[in-house]
């Protein structure tokens, strides 16, 4: 896997690994407290999932898991383009293809709202070849799949649920390109298709190696992440499987960042179903919350006084006291946070 490098596989969509990375990597003029419009945003349509993977905090139950409101959803979106959001993601901590109007909310950012960039990810478990079809058509730009098992009983082991889901994901992988390849025949429009997997510990790479293979000309790139331990929430059972924990969110295998300061509080916002603005990408518990978005504009709460001490506190390279700083010493106790 040549140490668990990006693989482009045909060549033809943009790289994902590539908006991936502008993302992660701040620029100057977003290292402020009260930074511009951010270019990315994730909106949960849903915090409901079928999975219950032990790397992820939201099998904890720390919230409700409940379905944005339409009426929240149509008023967001269009507020978020106007103020300078050019890539929007339906998605955030759930799973959006257990949201019945996924399709709708798509073709509603792209065309009502004009957005350039709409893009998704998702487990590929409820990602049927009519779905993934009828969200393309909608005007979707990228869909990318969470391909975390190398096998069934490495999906047995970790995902939580009943082993049909594992056939049902590969399934719908693969029948993917062709819904693509359909859709642009008969539209002109074209979907970049990708898929991710984590990297576990040391021996993940060679693990996923013939997984990778399965799906080599049906996706359009392949790129490995790192294990986070989602502000801490998850990282002692991780370390308890032999896994090898990072801290902070650095971004993709390949390109890692340094964990201060974090380019979610700066780059990208995160909406949560009920209108929550939230500074961190793994926000089980609410305690990132820095605004919402039911009763402040979204330029208020992106430059809201929370967010902006926050946002001190990382720039002087220093989160201790703050909830960032479990988030970033988790994983190895040598990184500090002064």
């Amino acid at each position: 896997m040549d140490d668990n490098a990006r693989q482009v596989i045909g060549g033809a969509a943009p790289s994902i690994t590539s908006r991936i990375d502008a993302i992660t990597l701040i620029p100057e003029e977003y290292r402020a407290i009260t930074p511009p419009c951010p270019r990315s945003a994730k909106i949960e349509l849903t915090a409901r999932c079928n999975y219950g993977c032990a790397f992820c905090a939201r099998s904890l139950k720390l919230r409700d898991h409940k379905d944005m409101a339409w009426t929240l959803f149509e008023r967001l979106l269009p507020e978020l383009r106007a103020a300078g959001v050019e890539e929007i993601g339906m998605f955030y901590l759930g799973e959006s293809f257990l949201s019945p109007w996924l399709e709708d909310a798509i073709g509603y950012a792209k065309h009502e709202c004009g957005f350039p960039y709409v893009f998704l990810t998702t487990n590929g478990s409820l990602a049927t070849p009519e779905r993934i079809d009828s969200c393309m058509r909608a005007g979707l730009d990228s869909l990318k799949f969470s391909y975390n098992f190398a096998d069934i009983e490495q999906f047995r082991a970790i995902a939580g649920v009943k082993d049909g889901l594992f056939a049902d994901m590969k399934s719908n992988i693969l029948a993917a390109r062709a819904v693509r390849d359909r859709v642009f025949a008969e539209t002109g429009h074209r979907c970049g298709l990708f898929a991710s997997y984590i990297d576990y510990d040391g021996d993940q790479g060679e693990r996923m190696r013939d997984a990778i293979a399965d799906i080599v000309g049906v996706v359009d790139e392949v790129y490995a992440l790192p294990l986070y331990s989602q502000a801490d929430l998850v990282a002692a059972s991780e370390r308890a499987r032999g896994w090898t924990v990072t801290p902070g969110n650095r971004g993709r295998v390949g390109a890692l960042r340094e964990p201060i300061p974090c380019w979610a509080l700066f780059t990208e916002a995160h909406i949560t179903y009920e209108g929550k603005l939230s500074a961190c990408c793994f926000d089980h518990d609410g305690r990132f919350h820095m605004g919402d978005l039911k009763t402040s504009g979204f330029l208020e709460a992106w430059r809201s006084a929370p967010f902006a001490r926050l946002r001190a506190a990382h720039l002087s390279g220093d989160v201790s006291g703050t909830v960032c700083e479990t988030c970033v010493v988790c994983a190895t106790p040598e990184v500090s946070v002064a």
